[in-house]
């Protein structure tokens, strides 16, 4: 994340707060994310659609204990101690039969388990 200072934007997050901390993702497209927010990363994964702008903060904790997938868990585990923020491609909020198709493929491929 850089502060640019002088081009401010409104946070993606919680979508409250203008301000000039923003990266660069896809296509030349920056988000901005204010002080308060990335102060949440510390606690907290956060997931933004790029498809429709929702987005989706969960307890660190709560999430690795959940995750079932060996390999899924280790990459989360190397992150916790990062202030991260991820972009999706898509959610169930913006394509709930893509989401469904992907989960059905995934548990086909591991004998039932997603």
């Amino acid at each position: 994340m850089k502060d640019y200072l002088g081009e401010k934007g409104l946070c993606i997050v919680c979508k409250e707060s203008m301000t000039t901390i923003s990266a660069d993702v896809e296509g030349g497209t920056k988000l901005f994310v204010c002080e308060k927010c990335l102060e949440t990363t510390k606690q907290n994964f956060i997931w933004i659609c790029m498809g429709c702008g929702n987005v989706y903060i969960r307890p660190k904790a709560i999430v690795l204990k959940k995750l079932s997938d060996s390999h899924l868990k280790k990459a989360y585990q190397a992150c916790e101690d990062l202030q991260l923020i991820q972009g999706l491609d898509r959610c169930i909020e913006c394509d709930p039969e893509g989401i469904m198709e992907a989960v059905a493929a995934a548990k086909s491929e591991k004998g039932g388990h997603c």
